[in-house]
């Protein structure tokens, strides 16, 4: 019998996609390239009783805004939290492929099997706030077959009874630049160890983060694998002519190919927008900055240089700010650029870096975290708190061609070390450490 992996979807079903929803995915589809099956749990609030053979309905309802619960509903929620810890059962359902995914098929995960306990989600983080442990779940094998192993993507305060537990951790950042985030950080702390204690095995996504993980939570050395990323671009979007790019960029955004800088990714502290905007001003390029992001958590702070500079200069201003853009735009503006900023403060893998050198982007990024394992020699690493040394790279990447050159060769070889069969390998390793083979 084929074996089986589930990983939980809470980021799966999230129209605008998250981080994780991009690890999700590829993780599915690399464990299906090994031989694997696939299958996903997930929590919806809409109860898939009423749903018979459209019960992937309930998976892609969207929330509603918060409104007061009637006294039945509260006690109904209270007590579902109460007992939360007592144990949920996962039941299959039926998937429909008339249902339309947020994003088409292709947003659509590869999977042969999903499992559903309503509301499993957040029930189980109310009452791990609670109570202080987590949610067992049990999978019902009377009509499918249970999955060999459960993969949780992230922390959750779940953990399967009958499989043995996977749990990935993408970075410790609540606890080493708490500054940056808004997390509750005792509730994280708790789960983390809590996570630490459950685990059969630790998944991270570098070897910073395997460190973190080992020294500060305490979990010996064997029990932590590191399996990197790997970059996944649509053939389509990547094998464009650079004639069409070029007549796209024009004609969006008034830009030519190689003549602008590009900063992307959501704002928020760890991102450093603001010194990316303060080292850009004082590096007299005349290079304009193209900004693609959404305000995230703390994200005034960040902005307030570059919303100045707005009003200062209005439409003569070289920094063009995109707070949405189009996943096949975005691929497009990054083939084009001069040079990709991306020196944050902290990075559990930095996959826009991957992303970037993959297109043959120049980068410069940052000496910390993760980012000098993904970028090798191939990029220009800066401090990313001195705005000094990052306004000098910005010179650098704005004066050099030869070096630009030369860092878009190295940065497609640099690439390659995290290529599909490279992570192809390192999964197969970690499923071994729990005893299935692929």
């Amino acid at each position: 019998m084929t074996s089986a992996i589930c990983i939980d979807g809470f980021n799966l079903v999230r129209p605008q996609g998250t981080g994780i929803a991009t690890y999700s995915r590829n993780l599915l589809y690399t464990a299906r390239s090994l031989g694997l099956e696939t299958s996903a749990m997930f929590g919806p609030a809409l109860s898939t009783d009423a749903l018979r053979g459209f019960e992937t309905v309930a998976l892609l309802d969207p929330e509603r805004p918060a409104s007061r619960l009637r006294l039945k509903q509260r006690i109904e929620r209270d007590l579902s939290t109460w007992f939360s810890p007592m144990g949920r059962t996962l039941r299959p359902i039926q998937v429909s492929d008339d249902v339309i995914w947020p994003g088409g098929d292709a947003a659509r995960p590869p999977v042969d099997q999903c499992w559903v306990a309503r509301d499993l989600f957040q029930r189980a983080h109310r009452a791990f706030k609670l109570h202080g442990r987590g949610t067992p779940v049990t999978f019902d094998s009377r009509h499918s077959a249970a999955p060999a192993v459960a993969h949780w993507t992230t922390l959750m305060p779940v953990h399967a009874r009958n499989a043995p537990n996977i749990y990935t951790i993408h970075d410790l950042i609540p606890l080493r630049l708490p500054h940056t985030t808004l997390n509750n950080k005792p509730l994280f702390l708790d789960m983390c160890r809590e996570v630490a204690r459950r685990a059969d095995h630790i998944a991270v996504v570098s070897e910073a983060t395997r460190q973190d993980v080992i020294r500060m939570l305490g979990v010996p050395e064997d029990r932590v694998t590191n399996t990197y990323q790997a970059v996944s671009l649509p053939p389509a979007l990547v094998n464009r002519s650079q004639v069409e790019v070029e007549t796209e960029l024009e004609a969006a955004f008034g830009l030519e190919w190689g003549s602008y800088f590009m900063h992307f990714g959501a704002v928020e502290p760890k991102k450093n927008l603001g010194r990316v905007v303060e080292a850009y001003l004082a590096s007299g390029v005349s290079t304009p900055l193209v900004v693609v992001g959404g305000p995230g958590w703390m994200s005034d702070p960040e902005m307030a240089l570059l919303k100045q500079a707005q009003r200062l200069h209005g439409a003569a201003c070289r920094i063009h700010q995109y707070e949405y853009m189009s996943y096949a735009m975005l691929i497009s503006l990054i083939r084009g650029a001069k040079g990709i900023l991306f020196p944050s403060l902290y990075e559990g893998f930095g996959l826009p870096v991957l992303e970037a050198m993959s297109l043959g982007a120049p980068v410069l990024t940052s000496d910390q975290g993760s980012l000098p394992e993904v970028a090798g020699d191939a990029a220009l690493q800066v401090d990313p708190y001195d705005v000094g040394a990052v306004s000098k790279g910005i010179r650098k990447l704005d004066a050099d061609p030869d070096w630009r050159a030369e860092a878009s060769r190295r940065g497609r070889i640099q690439a390659t070390k995290f290529s599909q069969a490279a992570y192809q390998d390192r999964l197969r390793d970690l499923y071994a450490r729990v005893g299935v083979s692929a």
